[in-house]
């Protein structure tokens, strides 16, 4: 067992330079200290790998607190290392790991809290924290691949305005000039295009176009924190094309991982809801999540609480239909998980292969335009001259 006696000020100093974690949280305290507990944030990445690791260790038959000390010890990430120190220290004292946890309600859940009370109760810790790191690797590769799919088009979008702007700013301006001392007639495309240069050189409207895209996304931000307008906004998100689908896929995925994870470790199917409500980003899917668990308390059947809203697919409340027939529930949601998680894979693969062709007709329609606009004067120039 680890000691936790007092030490002598050069046995405290070997030890705060005796590993990486030490040495960085020595330099933390000298900067000002650790976060508080109720500030700290950590990255999703250093909980995966902390509870993947801590499960193992706790399958090797190493007591819990100890096993904390020895994690936080080999710790890259000094302010979770003093975290799982803490929680180590606050053990010994005989205090239940679920308690400790919930000292950092921002950087463990109420949902991997939940699944840890479970896992204590029914004595199966080290199983819960096994299907917790499952659960986050899951959600993790789910938000990689829908954040691979939803950059691509604002790559293509900033491309085409980067590329446009650079033509309007550098080139038009050039062209404009010979065209004035030609003293040519100009067609209604190319007077748009340097119409348009003058635009975007001129410091003024610039500004002026900075401002409004500020207040626009001030506004879009206060209008979002209300919950009618969050309500109004992911609503609207399930009906944009072609992400839409894909949003709705991503929210049923991580619904029914999340819920089958929660059934399996033994927790009730009301307090599993529960906490899935917490676990979801979308507004929508939480006002759905939220009146089942009404409607369920009332005696309803939970694939007709679910349908209350008509938000769900419908194929996600049919299988949750004949998993309450068939008393296989979990089976079913973590079918559904596998259904869906394939589903994202294959959208987002095909989305991607159809964006790229895309890419290059956009930014080639913009030069393209640019440029035609440009030399449409001289083709009637040259026209000119043959007469």
């Amino acid at each position: 067992m680890v000691q936790y006696g007092k030490a002598s000020a050069g046995t405290a100093t070997a030890a705060r330079v005796s590993t990486p974690a030490s040495q960085s949280a020595w330099l933390t305290e000298l900067l000002g200290g650790p976060p508080q507990p109720a500030r700290l944030k950590v990255p999703q990445k250093d909980l995966l790998i902390f509870f993947r690791q801590l499960a193992v260790i706790l399958q090797s038959g190493v007591p819990l607190a100890q096993g904390l000390q020895l994690l936080a010890d080999n710790m890259t990430n000094p302010n979770l290392a003093g975290c799982i120190r803490q929680i180590a220290l606050r053990l010994n004292a005989g205090e239940e790991l679920s308690v400790c946890l919930k000292m950092y309600p921002r950087v463990f859940r109420p949902i991997t809290i939940g699944l840890i009370e479970a896992g204590e109760a029914g004595g199966i810790l080290e199983t819960v924290l096994d299907r917790i790191a499952h659960l986050m690797e899951q959600q993790a590769k789910l938000r990689g691949q829908m954040i691979g799919a939803l950059i691509y088009p604002v790559i293509v979008l900033v491309l085409a305005i980067t590329v446009g702007l650079a033509l309007l700013i550098f080139i038009v301006p050039r062209f404009e000039n010979m065209f004035n001392r030609l003293g040519a007639k100009l067609p209604a495309l190319t007077q748009f295009m340097l119409n348009a240069s003058r635009l975007v050189t001129n410091p003024a409207a610039m500004g002026i176009a900075a401002l409004m895209v500020i207040g626009g996304g001030m506004l879009f931000r206060s209008v979002y924190a209300s919950k009618e307008g969050r309500l109004a906004i992911d609503t609207w998100l399930f009906n944009i094309p072609l992400f839409g689908p894909l949003i709705l896929r991503y929210e049923m995925a991580s619904l029914s991982e999340t819920l089958a994870t929660l059934v399996n470790s033994g927790i009730p199917i009301i307090d599993g809801l529960q906490r899935c409500i917490s676990a979801s980003s979308n507004q929508l899917i939480r006002n759905t999540i939220a009146r089942s668990i009404v409607l369920a308390q009332q005696g309803q059947p939970l694939s007709i609480s679910l349908d209350n809203s008509k938000a769900l697919p419908t194929l996600f409340i049919a299988m949750v239909r004949i998993g309450e027939e068939t008393g296989e529930l979990s089976f079913m949601l973590e079918k559904l998980a596998v259904f869906y998680n394939r589903e994202i894979e294959s959208a987002v693969t095909a989305l991607t292969k159809a964006m790229e062709p895309a890419t290059v007709m956009v930014v080639a329609g913009i030069v393209g335009t640019i440029v035609i606009s440009l030399y449409l004067p001289m083709f009637d120039l040259i026209r000119a001259f043959k007469k």
